[in-house]
This record gives structure tokens, sequence and C-alpha cells, in this order.
């Protein structure tokens, strides 16, 4: 079932986006001579519990949808960085949040049909606060701390959009027995 790409060019390459076009042989003989790539780096993200019970999430402004969304602290891993550590490093920089105790919970495709990577969740217990923000340049992160419930219900009710993050909240949710 795995198709042979015959040929490959980049269309654009830069940091946030590369869109690859691939020339490529189906096992029954059929070409498909441009079928796209999105190219992406590992995604990571984090459902970190604090022992007081609540959940760091963040709020920010999402140009494509023109709307602000809560979401899981994450981000990019990046070249050759372990995804732990990446989760670990953008928890710290978007939340100034440190955790002891971390799990991986799994991981998903956006889109397995034209995109080349994944997104993986991790859970964060036995946390705290230990430093001020270090966002980069573009961002602007306010950090909330949020029930377990609340988070659920939010998810369950569609008020956090970005499915990637969902599916993290939804692993995380089914790991600490809190779907019921």
């Amino acid at each position: 079932m795995k198709w042979k790409v015959l040929h490959s060019e980049y269309l654009f390459n830069q940091p946030w986006l590369t869109v690859r076009k691939d020339h490529c042989l189906l096992p029954n003989g059929k070409e498909i001579p441009a079928f796209y790539v999105n190219e992406y780096p590992e995604w990571v993200n984090v459902f970190a519990l604090t022992d007081e019970g609540n959940v760091v999430m963040v709020k920010q402004y999402r140009h494509g949808i023109e709307q602000v969304s809560i979401e899981l602290p994450g981000g990019v891993a990046e070249k050759g960085e372990d995804l732990l550590e990446a989760c670990q490093r953008e928890l710290l920089e978007e939340t100034g949040y440190e955790f002891e105790q971390w799990e991986f919970l799994g991981k998903v495709c956006a889109n397995p049909s034209t995109t080349n990577n994944f997104t993986h969740f991790f859970l964060a217990t036995k946390g705290r606060k230990v430093a001020a923000q270090n966002l980069d340049e573009e961002e602007d992160l306010e950090v909330l701390e949020l029930p377990v419930e609340e988070v659920k219900r939010m998810a369950l009710d569609n008020e956090i959009v970005q499915s990637l993050h969902t599916n993290g909240i939804f692993y995380a949710l089914l790991r600490l027995n809190k779907m019921g």
C-alpha cells in the first residue's frame, strides 16, 4: 500500500510553513504527479495538574480563526530535542511552571494525509510556579489555572477549539479517571 516517491521539490520553505510537492508511484502503477505535503516539526502539549487540582492553561489570540483561544501549554520541539524536554521547556517558557512528575499519554497526527508530524501529549503533576514567563517576541499569553471539571466542561461544550489540545485533554482525563 505504500507509495514510492519518484521526485520531491519544495515549493515553500519558511520556519512556520514548509510545503513539499511529491511525484508518487502507487502500488497499482498509477502515478500522482503532484501530491502536496505540509512539513512541520513535532509538537508537544501538556495537561499540567497542580497540587490544588487546577490545570495550567494559556489564553491567546489565534489569527487563523481570528479568536482568543484557551489551550494547553505547548509548542514546537526543536530539531533533535527530546520530546519530554521540549514539553518541559515550553511549559516553563509559556507559564513559569515546573512539574516533578511526567507521563507520556500518546500522540496523534492532525491530518496524516497531508501533514508529516505528530502532536505528543504529556501529563504533568506535582508542580508550581517558579519563574516569570519567558515568551517569544510574537507571543502574548495569559496563564490560567482552571479546575479539572471546568476544563472538562469547556472541552465537552466546544469552548476549547484547538483540536490537538482537546485530544490531549481527553487523553489526560481518561488517564486520571475523570471522564465519567
